[in-house]
């Protein structure tokens, strides 16, 4: 969790990634953010975030994509 806040901090430092649930749905995170966000977590972590899991659902909170990536580990 602590590298996946790291990576997001380095996109938004001016966010409170550990409180904010709404970062796709209140437009805190664009387009761009996200496409850099599955690039990084992809390295980070060795997954593949494929289409069926980018769905603002699994970015909307630090909490929900740490589980995202989690979940993409076990696969």
């Amino acid at each position: 969790m602590e590298e996946l806040l790291e990576i997001l901090q380095e996109l938004h430092s001016d966010v409170d990634f550990e409180t904010e649930n709404k970062l796709v749905d209140d437009k805190i995170l664009d387009s761009f953010d996200l496409v850099t966000l599955v690039t990084e977590l992809g390295d980070a972590f060795d997954i593949e975030i494929t289409a069926k899991d980018f769905v603002p659902e699994n970015f909307n909170s630090a909490q929900a994509m740490w589980e995202m990536v989690q979940r993409l580990m076990e696969e």
